[in-house]
C-alpha cells in the first residue's frame, strides 16, 4: 500500500467533532437559566466501494475508515486486509475534502460482489424478517466459532467501569453508545463511540482490520446497550466469540449466539449477570 493510504487510516475522532455545543433553556422547579450544552453529533456517511455507492448511515464523524472498512467486513463484502488499498474522502465542487462522502478503493484483482451486501434485512429491530431461515443463511457466511471462551466472572464484572472511563465523548454528552474489545484477563484494547450501537461496533471492527487482527478469537466484546441480531452477526463476522452487554438481549440474538457457538451475556451489572448462550468458567 501507498504511504499516503497508510498515513490516511490513522485518523481517528476528536471530541471536536464527536459533540456540538447548543444553546437550551434549563428548568429546575420555578429556576430556569439559558446556557450551553454539549450534544452528540449525528450525521450522515455515504459509503462508496470503488465509486458506487452502497450505504448510509448515520454515524458521530470520526474513525469514519474504520466505520467503513468494519461495515464493508461484517457484510460479507470483503474478507481480507490486502484487498482494500485505500479509503478517500470524495471532494466537493470546491475541490475541497467531503467528509461525510468516503470511497473505498480495491486494491488491484480485488473483486467483491456488492449484491451480498445485508444491511438492508436486519438494520432494524422491527424488520420482521429475523427468523431461523435469515440466521442459517448469514451463518453460512461466517462460520460458527471454533474454540469458545469461558471468561471468569470475576473479570466481566470488572468491564463496565473500565469501559466508563474510556468514553470521553459520552461523558460530555451522555448520549453515544460504545463497543470496547478487552483481552481474556479484562485488558481494554481499543474502544469506540457513536450515535448508533451497530457504528460503535464496526469502528472496533475496522480498527481490527486495518491491525491485521482478524479473527479476533481470544476477545470479550463489551456493548453498552442492548443486544440485537446484528451485532452478533458482525460480532460473529469478526470472529468474536464472547459478547457481553450492559443491557438486555433480543431473542433473536440469542438463537444466534447458540448457533454460533458464541457467549453471550446481559445485564451485567458488577457481580450480577445473565449467561444466554456459552458458560463461564468455574
Amino acid at each position: 500500500m501507498a504511504e499516503a493510504g497508510r498515513m490516511g487510516f490513522a485518523a481517528g475522532m476528536s471530541l471536536s467533532k464527536a459533540t456540538r455545543t447548543v444553546s437550551i433553556a434549563r428548568h429546575e422547579g420555578a429556576a430556569a437559566e439559558v446556557r450551553d450544552d454539549a450534544i452528540a453529533a449525528e450525521e450522515p456517511l455515504e459509503i462508496r466501494v470503488g465509486g458506487h455507492s452502497v450505504a448510509v448511515v448515520m454515524r458521530t464523524p470520526g474513525h469514519d475508515r474504520e466505520l467503513a472498512a468494519g461495515f464493508l467486513l461484517t457484510e460479507g463484502i470483503v474478507r481480507r486486509r490486502e484487498e482494500v488499498y485505500d479509503l478517500k474522502y470524495c471532494r466537493d465542487d470546491g475541490g475541497q475534502p467531503e467528509e461525510n462522502i468516503l470511497d473505498v478503493v480495491l486494491a488491484p484483482g480485488a473483486k467483491v460482489d456488492l449484491a451480498r451486501l445485508t444491511r438492508h434485512v436486519f438494520t432494524s429491530s422491527s424488520c420482521g424478517v429475523c427468523s431461523k431461515a435469515t440466521i442459517a443463511a448469514v451463518q453460512a457466511q461466517f462460520p460458527p466459532i471454533a474454540q469458545p471462551v469461558h471468561p471468569r466472572r470475576e473479570v466481566l464484572a470488572a468491564l463496565p467501569d473500565r469501559l466508563r472511563t474510556a468514553q470521553a465523548a459520552f461523558a460530555l454528552t451522555g448520549g453515544l453508545h460504545a463497543s470496547a474489545l478487552f483481552g481474556p484477563a479484562g485488558d481494554l484494547q481499543v474502544v469506540r463511540e457513536d450515535v448508533g450501537r451497530h457504528n460503535a461496533l464496526d469502528k472496533v471492527v475496522g480498527h481490527a482490520f486495518f491491525a491485521e487482527r482478524l479473527p479476533l478469537a481470544d476477545s470479550v466484546l463489551l456493548v453498552s446497550g442492548r443486544v440485537s441480531f446484528e451485532i452478533m452477526q458482525k460480532a460473529l463476522a469478526a470472529g468474536i466469540p464472547a459478547v457481553v452487554a450492559i443491557s438486555a438481549p433480543t431473542s433473536a440474538a440469542v438463537e444466534f449466539a447458540r448457533a454460533g457457538g458464541q457467549l453471550l451475556v446481559g445485564f451485567l451489572r458488577g457481580e450480577r449477570m445473565n449467561v444466554y448462550a456459552g458458560t463461564l468458567a468455574g
